[in-house]
């Protein structure tokens, strides 16, 4: 049975960071690309972040691009989301899930392609 499990979302103000996790069970994530999306209510989820398997590559949104990093520790079977610099406008429900192939192609940003997905994280960003 596969699970990623997400955790680290909270609250937090304008201008402050936090750490998302998504760790893995029953998945060697070390086979696969992995990818970050966030989601409001009302609102289709939106791609966030993504990292091939070895670590190597990312890509990110336009909207997170230089305040947020993605990385992972395939020993540990992890992947993180580093959140630095966050904005009202980054309060979601934050999703990790894995990509069908273990390098990125031209698919990334779009949800359909990813297999597997955590339960989501709320990242509420208020002062």
């Amino acid at each position: 049975d596969v699970q990623l499990q997400v955790s680290g979302g909270g609250v937090v103000q304008p201008g402050g960071s936090l750490r998302l996790s998504c760790a893995a069970s029953g998945l060697t994530l070390s086979s696969y690309a992995m990818g970050w999306f966030r989601q409001n209510p009302g609102r289709e989820r939106e791609f966030v972040a993504a990292i091939v398997w070895s670590g190597t590559v990312t890509r990110y949104a336009d909207a997170v691009k230089g305040r947020f990093m993605i990385s992972r520790d395939n020993t540990k079977n992890t992947v993180s989301l580093q959140m630095n610099g966050l904005k009202a406008e980054d309060t979601a429900v934050y999703f990790c899930a894995s990509y069908r192939y273990p390098y990125l192609d031209g698919s990334y940003y779009s949800e359909e392609f990813y297999t597997y997905w955590g339960q989501g994280t709320l990242v509420t960003v208020s002062s």
